[in-house]
C-alpha cells in the first residue's frame, strides 16, 4: 500500500505543471518526493545556483523567481523570499510543511518561536521517546519533514520544530501547537515585526475545535483567533505581573518549581544539563505537553536527568588555561546574549557581533551599561554598531574601558584570551546573525570551538 502522503500528492499534481522551487537539502527532497508521485504533467526546478538534475529542466541565475507563473502549483523551499505575496501568483504556492501538515496534522505537536524552539523540540521528543512512546523528530531541527514519511505509523507522535518561513503561508496548524514567544527577528526576510509575528502565528490560526496550544503569556492569541483550548505557561521569574491573573493560565514557573494542573515538580538544577531560568520555562513547556500525552511526573524527572543539550547552546566548550569558555553561537536576537550573561554569573567577557539585520539593540546596550561585565567584546557589523549607538547615547560606558572592537571572531577570541580573569567566563553569545560570514551559526560556533582551543 503506498504511503498516504504520496498518496495526496499524486492526486493534487496530476497532470500538473509543478516546480521545485529552491534546490537545498528540502528542495532536493521536494523533487525526489514528486517523481515518487509521479503524476504531474511537468517538473521543473528553480533555484539562483547552477542545477545539474538530469532529464529535469533547470531555472537558474538572478532571474529565477520570474517563471513562477509558468507551473500550476509551486513547492517552495523556506529560504526563498518571493517578490510579492504569494496570493498575487496564477501559481498555487504550497510548501513540505503544509503537504506534511494537511496529511499528518493530527499526529503532529508543532513548536515554535524565536527563542527555545529547539531546546523544547527535542526535550518533548526525548520525553516521549523515553517514556515508551513511537515519535519522531522532524523540521527546521534539520531533517525535512518528507525524510521521515514512511515511517510514520498511525499511532506515531511528530515532534516538528516549525520555523516562521515554514509556517508563512500556513493553511494548516498541527493537532498540538506550542508557541513559545516572538521577539524582533528576520526583519530583514520580513519587513517588519509585525509581519514576521503573523508568520508565526500560523501555528494555531488553522488549529480546530478540540486541538491544544501551549504558549507563552507574550504570545497569548487574541480573542477567537483561535478554536483550540489555550494553555498559557507563565513564568513568574521573568514575565509581566500584569498578566499573571490571565484565564488561560493553569502552568507557572518560580524559581526552579513548575505547577501543572495542580502538580509540582522541583527541578534540581545540579542533575540537568538544562542551566538558568530561560531553560526552565522550556521545561515548563514540555512538562504541561508531556503531562496531557501521559507521561508520568516521575517518567518525566527521570528523562529530563538523562536529555543532553544541544550543541551551540550555551555549550560548555571547556576550561582551557583557567578561564571557562561558552559557546553560544544560537544567540540571534539582545534577549539570548542578556540570558547568556543571567546563566553564567561570573561571567568577565561577552563578545557579541555578527551580520547587521537592523534590529533593535537598544535592551542589550542598556543591559550592558548596568551590568557587571568587564569585558564586552565586539565584531562585525553589529558590533560596529552597536560601538556607534553606545557613542551616542550612553557616555558613561563609552567612555568605560570594557568596551572593546574588533572586526571578527578570530581576533575577538585572540582578545578574550588575553583579558579573561583566569577562574572566569568567557561566552560568545553573538546576538546576531551568522550568514554573510558564516554558512549558519552551527559553522559559527565550531570555529568559535577550533579558536579557543587553539595553543
Amino acid at each position: 500500500m503506498e504511503n498516504k502522503l504520496i498518496e495526496l500528492l499524486k492526486k493534487e499534481i496530476a497532470d500538473k505543471k509543478v516546480l521545485i522551487l529552491g534546490f537545498g537539502r528540502e528542495g532536493r527532497l521536494n523533487l525526489e518526493t514528486v517523481l515518487r508521485a509521479g503524476s504531474a504533467k511537468e517538473v521543473a526546478v528553480a533555484d539562483r545556483n547552477e542545477v545539474d538534475v538530469q532529464g529535469i529542466r533547470s531555472v537558474t541565475g538572478d532571474s529565477y523567481l520570474s517563471c513562477i507563473d509558468e507551473f500550476d502549483i509551486v513547492l517552495k523551499s523556506p529560504g526563498v523570499v518571493l517578490p510579492k505575496p504569494f496570493d498575487e501568483y496564477k501559481a498555487v504556492i504550497t510548501s513540505q510543511t503544509e503537504y506534511f501538515l494537511k496529511v499528518y496534522g493530527n499526529q503532529t505537536i508543532g513548536i515554535t518561536g524565536t527563542k527555545g524552539k529547539s531546546t523544547t523540540t527535542t526535550l518533548i521528543y526525548h520525553e516521549l521517546k523515553e517514556n515508551g512512546f513511537d515519535a519522531l523528530l522532524l523540521g527546521n531541527i534539520g531533517i525535512p519533514a518528507f525524510g521521515l514519511i514512511d515511517e510514520i505509523k498511525e499511532d506515531t507522535k511528530i515532534v516538528f520544530e516549525l520555523s516562521c518561513h515554514q509556517l508563512e503561508y500556513g493553511k494548516y496548524s498541527p493537532y498540538i501547537g506550542v508557541y513559545l514567544n516572538v521577539f524582533p527577528e528576520h526583519l530583514d526576510h520580513y519587513g517588519s515585526f509585525e509581519k514576521y509575528r503573523a508568520a508565526k502565528e500560523n501555528i494555531y490560526k488553522n488549529q480546530k475545535r478540540g486541538n491544544r496550544l501551549y504558549c507563552g503569556s507574550g504570545v497569548i492569541p487574541r480573542e477567537g483567533e483561535t478554536a483550540s483550548t489555550v494553555t498559557v505557561i507563565y513564568d513568574f521569574n521573568r514575565d509581566d505581573k500584569a498578566l499573571e491573573m490571565d484565564e488561560h493560565i493553569t502552568t507557572f514557573v518560580e524559581k526552579n518549581f513548575i505547577s501543572y494542573n495542580n502538580h509540582t515538580l522541583g527541578i534540581d538544577e545540579d542533575s540537568i544539563a538544562l542551566k538558568g531560568f530561560h531553560n526552565f520555562f522550556d521545561i515548563a513547556v514540555a512538562f504541561a505537553v508531556c503531562s496531557d500525552l501521559g507521561v508520568s511526573e516521575e517518567g518525566f524527572v527521570k528523562a529530563l536527568t538523562d536529555y543532553k543539550t544541544l550543541p551551540h547552546r550555551l555549550e560548555f566548550v571547556g576550561n582551557i588555561d583557567g578561564v571557562k569558555y561558552y559557546d553560544d553561537s544560537i544567540s540571534t536576537i539582545p534577549a539570548t546574549a542578556i540570558e547568556a550573561i543571567n546563566t553564567i554569573k561570573d561571567t568577565d567577557t561577552i563578545i557579541i557581533g555578527g551580520m547587521d539585520r537592523g534590529i533593535d539593540y537598544e535592551p542589550l546596550i542598556k543591559y550592558l551599561e548596568t551590568s557587571s561585565v568587564p569585558n564586552i567584546i565586539l565584531m562585525e557589523t553589529t558590533g560596529a554598531r552597536i560601538r556607534e549607538e553606545i557613542k551616542m547615547g550612553y557616555m558613561e560606558l563609552n567612555n568605560s574601558e570594557r568596551l572593546h572592537l574588533v572586526d571578527n571572531l578570530s581576533e575577538a577570541v585572540k582578545l578574550a584570551k588575553a583579558v579573561t580573569e583566569k577562574g572566569k567566563s568567557c561566552i560568545m553569545s553573538p546576538a546576531a546573525a551568522s550568514y554573510g560570514i558564516f554558512k549558519n551559526f552551527e559553522e559559527r560556533g565550531e570555529v568559535f570551538k577550533k579558536l579557543v582551543k587553539e595553543r
